[in-house]
């Protein structure tokens, strides 16, 4: 611009420029604009497509809470899981719903599918807790179907501490399964160590406990 010599001069670069340039920016802001907009209607669609996903994941809460499901029922339920996997199948609900399916199956003596139903979380969740979750109740599957190698193998993935107490307690069920009395007891008094530190509840550890010393008491 030091070598314009007049106001005049610098008067026509810059509307030369803007003719040359001017458009180019145009589009740019309303571009901009638009990638603005597209990005609030794409999270105000993930809002919403939450909040349907929580608002079945509740009705299929509510509709298993009883004991004891009749078989319309149990379709009913199936029919909500299969919607909350097929259309929400990125959501944390989906993965949930899954879990809830695996507990339903086992409650219906179909211990293949809730193993199938658990695979699934346990290889395509990303969320460690959840994922962790299907592992522990994988294992249990495992110990009751006479497994224990494959339920501590399962044991042995990264499962944050929040759950150890639990983790402790299934280890110790196949350490039992294995003949392997003292290896359970130190488990479970693991397991009731870390639950009583993390103040967690952990139920029938005490049982396991009092029925392994009895079992020792009469051999």
């Amino acid at each position: 611009m030091a070598e314009l010599r007049s106001e005049e001069e610098q008067l026509e670069v810059v509307k030369r420029w803007w003719k040359e340039n001017g458009t180019s920016l145009i589009a740019g802001a309303v571009l901009a604009a638009a990638g603005v907009f597209g990005w609030n209607a794409w999270q105000n669609y993930q809002e919403g497509k939450s909040e349907a996903a929580s608002a079945r994941y509740q009705q299929l809460i509510n509709m298993t809470a009883g004991t004891t499901l009749e078989e319309d029922q149990l379709s009913a339920a199936q029919a909500l899981i299969d919607e909350l996997t097929d259309d929400y199948g990125n959501t944390l609900y989906a993965e949930l719903a899954q879990l809830l399916e695996a507990r339903l199956a086992v409650q219906q003596g179909d211990l293949s599918a809730a193993k199938q139903a658990l695979q699934d979380v346990a290889s395509n969740s990303s969320r460690r807790y959840v994922q962790s979750l299907a592992w522990l109740r994988l294992a249990r599957i495992e110990v009751a179907e006479g497994n224990p190698e494959a339920a501590l193998a399962l044991l042995d993935q990264p499962i944050p501490d929040a759950l150890a107490a639990q983790q402790a307690n299934v280890r110790g069920d196949a350490f039992l399964a294995q003949n392997q009395p003292e290896q359970a007891r130190d488990a479970w008094q693991t397991a009731q160590s870390i639950a009583q530190t993390q103040n967690q509840p952990l139920y029938g550890v005490q049982f396991k406990l009092d029925d392994l010393g009895a079992e020792e008491a009469t051999q």
